[in-house]
């Protein structure tokens, strides 16, 4: 019997001390900040929010070996929700910030990629520890419940939410516009 009760203690610490690393015990406070005006190279994807990943591991593999361009920022724009819509219905962008680019670099870009940039917005903002696939799927299951309650007890109206994910600095951050 002690052995077993060992046993248990032994997979539940496991098991805290997995979740505490990938932001299972990460305080979650959201800030209304003005965000935007990075410039982003993406594409446009149709159907479950899962292929994120690929689509944007594609186009930095493509910058960096066929412009030599290194990002060191991802990101998604997700603009439907997934509790109301089919996942062959879901729209996102999904692609890569670049920082320091000039008009040359971003017209260059033009001819083989989406390029845009983001207008300087009002946007509830969020931050998230990143540390790997899992912190991504725990930042869904906390991060969004606690934007979205913000946005009800501030009356804001619902849109699409921006997870940019910033390797360097080992964080995501969530973005949702703020309107009336």
């Amino acid at each position: 019997m002690k052995i077993a009760i060992k046993i248990v203690a032994a997979i539940l610490i496991i098991a805290a001390v997995f979740y505490g690393y990938f932001g299972g015990f990460a305080k979650i406070t959201i800030r209304t900040l003005n965000q935007g005006g990075e410039i982003l190279v993406y594409e446009n994807v149709t159907g479950p929010y899962s292929q994120s990943a690929k689509v944007s591991d594609r186009i930095y593999y493509d910058l960096l070996d066929n412009d030599g361009i290194e990002t060191t920022k991802g990101f998604g724009i997700y603009y439907d929700n997934p509790k109301n819509t089919a996942q062959d219905k879901l729209r996102s962008e999904v692609g890569c910030i670049i920082e320091n680019a000039d008009n040359t670099v971003t017209e260059k870009l033009r001819e083989k990629y989406q390029v845009k940039q983001l207008p300087v917005e009002n946007c509830a903002v969020a931050e998230f520890p990143l540390r790997g696939s899992f912190s991504i799927m725990m930042g869904i299951m906390r991060v969004y419940p606690a934007i979205e309650k913000y946005m009800r007890e501030h009356k804001y109206n619902d849109g699409p939410v921006m997870e940019i994910y910033d390797v360097p600095e080992k964080k995501i951050i969530y973005r949702k516009i703020i309107t009336q």
